[in-house]
């Protein structure tokens, strides 16, 4: 039997219509529209500071809460600049991390103190990696540390001002803006379309916005891996008992995407973002095989070495790139939109 547990699929509906519910939390959207302008004011009239960290800077995020793929197009922008030459690093918050403090992301740092998605940069791009609730600490903790470092990429952070960029890459998931509104009837954090310098996105390219549109198509990798670094051929999993496991933002497209992989999960376990795993208890009712996102697999290997972590291909439309180049070659001597 293909048994579902989603984490929060009624707000998720809510988002992509302006139905009962969402009507119900648009007056409160409103004044979350006036917060988002206030602050963003604020910082426009440098009443509240912001800084740079003196290199050019990257930032990686989105409109919407939840997840929009962020993470993976962040790890192909720091590919692409490595091949071109730069030495990049990379500033995160550590969403769902237990420490505030900022501090390196070492490829054996413990998920609960470094974040799973920035441990999962540090550990697939090889780069340096420091986490703090400032952007703006990490960025210069990092330029300390590293004093090679020429370019960084922060992972996340479109709305944290105080860490001042010189390029902004949007991007979307299959949703796009959703039904249009603003937190909390709507899955808009700020009002769309805002001016950005890229956009990447899946599915249709949302509308609005005068920055040009590059299409992004996400596929698994043909060979799950464990712990120990070996691999597994997705196909000889198809005749296995499979327990999908998934605790991120958008769990269902994960079981989506191994279904247009070949495999069908007898049972898949959507979790919350960010989920833990130490109190999570294996079912006893039959030996599964666990399968799972590269995120999760940070913290369940620690527990479950045996379970298979299945790679997120992402493949952005070339264009990007060269967008990308020309954008930074533009840059000449740094000069930083606050």
């Amino acid at each position: 039997m293909h048994q579902v547990s989603d984490a929060s699929p009624a707000l998720q509906r809510a988002w992509r219509q302006r139905g009962a519910l969402a009507c119900l939390l648009w007056p409160l959207s409103l004044l979350m529209g006036l917060l988002v302008r206030l602050r963003r004011g604020l910082y426009a009239a440098r009443i509240l500071p912001s800084g740079h960290p003196g290199v050019p800077v990257i930032v990686v995020g989105n409109v919407v809460a939840g997840g929009a793929g962020k993470t993976p197009v962040v790890m192909a922008v720091v590919r692409h600049l490595q091949a071109r030459g730069w030495r990049p690093g990379v500033v995160s918050r550590g969403y769902g991390r237990s420490s505030t403090d900022c501090r390196a992301v070492l490829p054996d740092s413990p998920p609960s103190a470094a974040g799973d998605e920035p441990l999962l940069i540090a550990r697939q791009c090889k780069v340096p990696v420091f986490v703090a609730s400032q952007r703006l600490e990490a960025a210069q903790a990092l330029r300390q540390s590293h004093p090679d470092i020429d370019i960084i990429v922060c992972d996340d952070g479109l709305q944290h001002l105080a860490l001042a960029r010189n390029i902004e890459v949007c991007v979307f998931n299959n949703d796009g803006v959703g039904n249009g509104w603003l937190l909390p009837a709507g899955p808009l954090r700020e009002p769309w379309p805002r001016p950005v310098d890229l956009v990447v996105h899946a599915g249709t390219a949302p509308k609005g916005g005068r920055a040009p549109c590059f299409a992004m198509q996400r596929s698994l990798a043909p060979t799950a891996v464990r712990a120990d670094g070996s691999q597994v051929p997705l196909h000889q999993l198809q005749t296995q008992p499979l327990l999908a496991l998934a605790g991120i933002a958008r769990p269902r497209d994960f079981f989506a995407l191994l279904q247009q992989s070949g495999l069908e999960p007898q049972r898949t376990l959507a979790l919350p973002d960010h989920y833990d795993y130490d109190s999570w208890q294996r079912p006893s009712d039959k030996p599964y095989t666990l399968i799972c996102t590269e995120k999760d697999a940070a913290k369940l290997w620690r527990l479950h070495p045996d379970a298979l972590a299945v790679p997120l291909q992402v493949e952005i439309a070339p264009g990007f790139f060269e967008a990308l180049d020309a954008k930074l070659a533009a840059l000449g001597s740094l000069s930083s939109r606050s």
